[in-house]
C-alpha cells in the first residue's frame, strides 16, 4: 500500500474548518477516506473531580493528547488502523467506548491546532488554514454551543471573551504561515472546495 495523503484542516472555533473538511470527505468514495478530528484527541481527564475538568481550557495545546494523536497518524500513514477515542463534553472526559478507523488513501485530520506542534504538522502533505471574520466565528460558536452542549448565551459569550479569543491570537491565529493554502468563508467557498479536490484527485492519480 501507497503512504497515504494527509491533510491538515485548521483554523479558528467557527471557522468552517470542520464543513470544509466534511465537504472534501463527501467527493471521495468512502473506501479511500478517512476522518480524523483532533477534538477527539483531549487528554483523558479520569483522574480529575468533575469541578476541576470543568475548568479545562480547551483552547489551548495543553489539553489535547497531541502524542497520541501522532502515533495514531503514523500508524495510519503505516497502513495500520487505529482505535480513536470519542470526548464527551458533558462529562469533560473521554468515552470508555472507540472508533476503530481503517488507513484508507486520504486521511483528513482538522481541528484548531492541527499546525501548532511541529511533528504533527510535518507529517502533513496538505495543510489548509480556513479564515473567517471573528464576528462570524463567534456566531456560530454561540449556535453551536447552545444547541450542542447546552451552554446558555452568557456562559458561551464569557468564555469567548475570556479564553477562546485570547487562546486564538496567542495559539491559532499564529499557524497561518505554516499553511499551503489559506481559505477565506470556511465552507460557503465552494471554489476553494472544489479546487482542493481536484488537486487531491490530481495527486492521486498521478501516484497510480
Amino acid at each position: 500500500m501507497k503512504r497515504p495523503i494527509l491533510i491538515g484542516i485548521t483554523g479558528g472555533t467557527g471557522s468552517g474548518k470542520s464543513t470544509i473538511a466534511k465537504e472534501i470527505y463527501t467527493k471521495f468514495n468512502e473506501e479511500c477516506i478517512a476522518m480524523i478530528q483532533q477534538d477527539s484527541y483531549y487528554k483523558d481527564q479520569s483522574h480529575l473531580s468533575m469541578e476541576d475538568r470543568t475548568k479545562t481550557n480547551y483552547d489551548h495545546p495543553n489539553a489535547f493528547d497531541t502524542p497520541l494523536l501522532v502515533e495514531h497518524l503514523k500508524s495510519l500513514l503505516d497502513g495500520k488502523a487505529i482505535d480513536k477515542p470519542i470526548y464527551d463534553f458533558e462529562i469533560h472526559n473521554r468515552n470508555q467506548e472507540t472508533i476503530r478507523v481503517e488507513s484508507r488513501e486520504i486521511i483528513i485530520v482538522e481541528g484548531i491546532l492541527v499546525l501548532q506542534e511541529k511533528e504533527l504538522r510535518d507529517l502533513l502533505d496538505i495543510k489548509i488554514y480556513v479564515d473567517t471574520d471573528a464576528d462570524v466565528r463567534i456566531i456560530r460558536r454561540l449556535v453551536r454551543d447552545i444547541n450542542e452542549r447546552g451552554r446558555t448565551v452568557d456562559s458561551v459569550i464569557n468564555q469567548y471573551l475570556n479564553v477562546v479569543r485570547p487562546m486564538h491570537m496567542q495559539f491559532i491565529e499564529p499557524t497561518k504561515r505554516y499553511a499551503d493554502i489559506i481559505i477565506p468563508e470556511g465552507g460557503h467557498n465552494k471554489v476553494a472546495i472544489d479546487i482542493m479536490v481536484a488537486n487531491i484527485k490530481h495527486i492521486l492519480q498521478k501516484e497510480e
